[in-house]
């Protein structure tokens, strides 16, 4: 059970930073995807095919994906992260995958493939991510005699710590949070079992006697903060007026104080005594091999980069096999037509003299191509259409062929520079 809850539930996979639900669930976003919104509850259904676990898990963990903003585009109440509010009911709200998503984090020729839990449909056992998602969304769960602590990180700044990774240069990674706030990484010591950090609140003096909260810390509401506040009050720790909760988009909570409470200490026991000021203990736990591994933010970070040049290779090397395909069967193509093979054939009486005639005139040239050629080879010339052959241009296929040669050169070169041109493609994600 401990090992169930560990490795199917409570902690992320370090390949695509995704536990199995948020897998599940983008893989069957994925399936339904023809760039229209769907009803979340049509997702969570559909999700249902892969995850056994309940639909009420699926959409919450569907929200919580949709409220980091990065791989769901939504439509509806999605809630509040700044105020607490729920999401509305899943017949109500709409979800997409966004662009960023089906470019990075689907590729069907590079995905490993396994069955679902009853053997009818097929999962990916992980998404061929392309960026450090894990550090970038961040991620808590609670297993049997473990816990993972993984606290979110800037957009931009991992793709430039990954790109000094593959340039053999240092790089430092400080948590970023959606809610904003101020951070005391001291002892953040990369992430890593132990360490700790602090999160404020962003508290501004408006009058002598008025404070402003502007921004929160990670992971408190205004409404805990607002009640937090009251309490410190009624136990004499601070004294206040009364607290408004302004909050809609931005955060903006007004404090009013007592005429007899400074606003520098009232600012100082806002933070020692209120949800103004949270800790955290990051504990990057993450499965490796299908074990529960405590690793570093920068190591995340070094596997997540040579991941991502690995699946690069991979799609170059694809790519690479589909174009010299291409381009043995397109010369092929060609010389059968020029040299007239089709025609050795027209008096031939079985399929076996057939196929030889063809072998035959395919000999003198077949120093003229990169591969063997196939029985199958030959079986495809044998199924082009008459009118194909007397429409047959030399120059455009002359042209098409010359094409494809440019870009397997090109593909040629970007494998020998593969480091620089992972590099190119995190620049250009970043652009974009």
């Amino acid at each position: 059970y401990a090992s169930y809850v560990s490795l199917d539930r409570a902690v992320p996979y370090i390949e695509d930073g995704l536990k199995p639900v948020q897998r599940r669930i983008l893989h069957a976003m994925h399936e339904m995807d023809d760039g229209r919104y769907n009803k979340v509850a049509n997702i969570v259904g559909n999700t249902m095919r892969y995850h056994p676990h309940g639909d009420r898990s699926i959409e919450d963990a569907l929200v919580g994906l949709g409220q980091k903003g990065l791989l769901i585009d939504t439509q509806g109440n999605w809630g509040n992260i700044l105020t607490g509010d729920p999401a509305a009911a899943s017949r109500y709200i709409e979800a997409r995958l966004t662009p960023f998503a089906k470019e990075v984090v689907f590729n069907g020729k590079t995905t490993e493939w396994t069955l679902s839990y009853d053997t009818r449909s097929k999962e990916p056992v992980n998404l061929p991510v392309k960026f450090p998602l894990l550090l970038f969304s961040g991620v808590e769960g609670i297993g049997v005699a473990l816990a993972t602590e993984i606290l979110p990180h800037n957009f931009n700044e991992l793709i430039d710590a990954s790109i000094a990774y593959l340039r053999n240069k240092p790089f430092a990674l400080f948590p970023d949070f959606q809610t904003g706030g101020m951070l005391d990484a001291t002892n953040y010591n990369d992430g890593k079992h132990g360490a700790r950090v602090k999160v404020r609140a962003r508290i501004e003096q408006v009058k002598k006697y008025q404070l402003r909260i502007t921004e929160l810390p990670w992971g408190v509401t205004t409404t805990r903060l607002c009640e937090s506040i009251v309490s410190a009050n009624e136990k004499g720790k601070i004294k206040i007026q009364n607290v408004v909760d302004n909050t809609a988009k931005c955060v903006d909570i007004v404090i009013n104080l007592h005429n007899d409470m400074p606003a520098d200490t009232a600012v100082e026991a806002l933070y020692a005594f209120t949800q103004c000021e949270v800790s955290y203990a990051p504990n990057a736990c993450v499965v490796v091999e299908r074990k529960p591994r405590f690793l570093s933010v920068s190591d995340i970070l070094r596997m997540s980069a040579e991941q991502t040049r690995d699946l690069i290779r991979r799609e170059l090397e694809i790519r690479l096999g589909e174009l010299a395909d291409k381009w043995h069967l397109s010369s092929l193509e060609r010389i059968f037509i020029e040299n007239r093979i089709y025609r050795d054939i027209e008096e031939k009486t079985t399929w076996d003299q057939v196929v030889e005639a063809v072998w035959d005139g395919l000999k003198p040239h077949l120093h003229l191509l990169r591969r063997d050629v196939t029985n199958d080879d030959v079986l495809k010339l044998l199924e082009i259409r008459i009118k194909r052959i007397s429409k047959y241009d030399a120059f455009k296929a002359e042209e098409f062929i010359q094409s494809l040669e440019a870009e397997i050169e090109e593909v040629n070169h970007y494998l020998s520079n593969l480091t620089q041109y992972t590099i190119s493609y995190f620049k250009e994600l970043k652009k974009r």
